[in-house]
């Protein structure tokens, strides 16, 4: 968990002007644009999750646009199927909603997804691969969330949030619908249901985790003969309680709940060795810290002491799976600005590496059968699309091409770059240049901080959505550094944790020196630089400008303003407390001397505030306590607010409009497009 990293919450596609279906033609007569621009950038699909079916011919994936009409804004997701080989490629699913996570059934002749297209509510859909209709499993109140097939595909397990009462639903209907606060949480239960039907021609759930007093997070595993489902549970469905998790195991038939890790640390992501004996789990340092880090362990299935096996490089191994002879164990993980993939040796405890760590993978999930992986991978100049590989002899293998009809404007060039913070401490970062940048020549450079803060920026596609749309920057004689300052993922665990109590003061060095060396390199005008970010990337653009001139224009995102307040209203009020060691009425001049709000005085760069008004995660209310400071002291500055927008914007109109204004801003103030250009 990144509490404030942005970066996946605006992984989702997004298409501009009138969706056009998967598959469909760009009309001829559309010119091909000369230059990136925020609504070029909106038509890059993404994919994912990538499932191989258990023979491993074909694969499943979901593609996602977005549809953006008079009356619509939201994305759309549909499931295509592929050959292994990537040839006869087609969308499966057409409905007006969208259909997510495709999972075969153990046969390969079946294939569930979830969907909201009955009622606008998530529920499961079973749709025969030889042709047929899609049809509905489950008929929900709330919303179906994570699924999966017994070993034997004579029943599906699914994740289910508890409903309203039907006096709440009353009450919710006349308006009287008050609450306390931290009572009543709706937790969520484990169920299987079915896959044939009765005599009666129903199929009915049954729940398995009837009176449990935790939440199921969706992330379980099948035993190999279906007698058990282990899974993962937390204190409360509240983000502030996932160091709560441990991880327990059901008797499918009977009900009956068996723990099988609950200590102190944190256990997650059980997966079944394929002989049944043993799991492989996740186990966090003890006590959990939000700067996490962890290890796989392996447990015998019948119950015992968890046995800790290598650590990883970065201590956040995300488990895909085992190998089909349970020798191995396969994880991957962040690698600096890339994404590694690795193999766990059981037996001799030894981590090898599995490819090369020079492009970035998402998704990474072995099939059924333990012969495939399915994943997602993307580059700086390139998009992402699906992937395959054989488990015994990694050779990725392109599935997809949802965006192989992209206009292909020239891409600014990115490359690694490397410096000495102040202390002497190794940084890390990505530079990306001006479309058609001549050496020796000096244009307006972009500081764009990370979220997290333990985010990590990657190689990712710069054409991509997001807040900040780097191709188009680029495009318009721009140059972005994005530096990973200590606190950040892909470096080790002690690096990871060297920003605790030090937030604004050694992650501020190692940005300020990254700045610095790219005016040394004689690529950035020192007198034109802005800076960016959203998050924890908004927190430090606010610090910034509180700290230094250096920068003529400013755009802070969902920024963390105020420590104290921040703790006070955020949906994670551990956070804080955990990275600077105790609570605001305890540490009051710490809080106040890391915070933006407590140095304001004297800012004079402008600074632009763009912030979602359904933000749990950074309430909105920091965005305006810092506007309000600049406005007071007659800051040129602006403040965007985002109607029903969670802490990253999810409607395709609200991340394009927040995209064109980051760009009209910095045009404004340290000018890009033509200005740049002329100098």
């Amino acid at each position: 968990m990144r509490p404030l990293g942005f970066r996946k919450l605006i992984a989702a596609a997004l298409l501009v002007a009138f969706a056009v279906p998967a598959g469909a033609q760009t009309p001829a007569a559309s010119p091909a644009p000369a230059a990136w621009t925020p609504e070029l950038q909106m038509k890059v699909k993404t994919v994912g999750p990538v499932r191989v079916s258990p023979d491993g011919r074909r694969v499943a994936y979901g593609v996602t646009e977005a549809v953006m009409t008079a009356d619509k804004s939201e994305m759309l997701t549909q499931i295509w199927v592929a050959d292994a080989d990537g040839a006869n490629a087609f969308q499966l699913t057409h409905a007006d909603k969208s259909s997510t996570n495709p999972q075969w059934s153990p046969d390969g002749q079946w294939l569930a997804f979830t969907s909201t297209r009955k009622d606008n509510k998530n529920n499961l859909f079973l749709l025969r691969m030889s042709g047929g209709e899609a049809e509905p499993l489950t008929e929900v109140k709330t919303a179906v969330g994570n699924f999966a097939f017994s070993p034997d595909g004579r029943w599906i397990a699914y994740t289910m949030r508890d409903a309203p009462s039907d006096e709440e639903d009353k009450l919710n209907k006349g308006r009287a619908d008050y609450r306390w606060v931290d009572e009543n949480v709706k937790m969520s239960r484990l169920y299987v249901i079915p896959v044939g039907k009765d005599a009666n021609g129903k199929r009915e759930p049954r729940k398995l985790t009837a009176e449990t007093a935790y939440t199921i997070d969706g992330d379980f595993d099948w035993s190999p003969d279906g007698r058990w489902i282990a899974f993962t549970h937390a204190r409360t469905s509240k983000a502030n309680d996932w160091p709560s998790a441990d991880v327990s195991a059901v008797e499918v038939a009977t009900g009956k709940v068996t723990p099988l890790a609950a200590t102190a640390a944190a256990e997650s992501s059980p997966r079944f060795s394929p002989d049944g004996k043993w799991i492989a789990l996740l186990i966090s340092d003890n006590p959990p810290r939000w700067a996490q880090s962890g290890q796989i362990n392996v447990i015998p299935a019948a119950g015992g002491t968890p046995k800790a096996l290598a650590a990883s490089h970065d201590g956040q191994p995300n488990i895909g799976g085992w190998s089909a002879n349970g020798r191995a164990i396969f994880f991957s993980e962040a690698r600096g600005t890339g994404t590694q993939l690795y193999s766990l040796d059981v037996a001799s405890n030894k981590i090898t590496e599995v490819g090369d760590s020079r492009q970035v993978l998402g998704g990474v999930n072995v099939n059924s059968a333990r012969t495939m992986i399915g994943f997602t991978a993307q580059a700086s100049d390139r998009p992402p699309e699906a992937y395959v590989s054989r488990v015994d002899s990694f050779a990725p293998v392109q599935v997809s091409r949802v965006n192989a009809d992209l206009p292909k404007p020239p891409l600014g060039r990115t490359e690694v770059v490397r410096w000495k913070s102040a202390d002497g401490r190794e940084v890390e970062g990505l530079l990306t240049y001006p479309v058609n940048y001549q050496p020796g020549r000096r244009v307006p450079l972009i500081l764009n901080v990370h979220g997290g803060p333990a985010g990590v920026f990657q190689q990712t596609f710069i054409g991509g959505r997001g807040a900040y749309p780097l191709a188009s920057f680029a495009a318009r004689g721009y140059a972005i550094l994005r530096p990973n300052p200590r606190g950040s993922s892909g470096y080790g665990t002690e690096f990871r944790r060297a920003n605790i109590k030090d937030w604004g003061f050694g992650d501020y060095q190692d940005l300020m020196t990254g700045v610095d060396k790219v005016i040394e390199m004689g690529v950035a005008d020192p007198e034109r630089l802005g800076v960016m970010g959203w998050s924890y990337g908004g927190f430090m653009t606010s610090w910034i400008v509180t700290q230094s001139k250096r920068f003529k224009a400013a755009s802070a995102g969902a920024p963390v303003t105020n420590l104290m307040s921040f703790t006070g209203t955020a949906d994670i009020p551990g956070f804080i407390p955990d990275y600077f060691g105790g609570q605001p009425w305890e540490i009051m001049e710490t809080y106040s001397k890391h915070s933006p709000m407590f140095n304001v005085k004297g800012v004079s760069t402008p600074t632009m505030i763009q912030h979602g008004e359904a933000d749990d995660r950074v309430p909105v209310s920091q965005g305006y306590e810092f506007y309000n400071a600049l406005r007071a002291q007659n800051v040129p500055t602006r403040m965007i607010v985002l109607p029903r927008q969670p802490h990253g914007p999810n409607e395709p109109k609200m991340l394009l409009k927040v995209m064109q204004t980051n760009l009209e801003w910095f045009d404004k103030y340290i000018g890009g497009g033509a200005q740049a250009a002329q100098k």
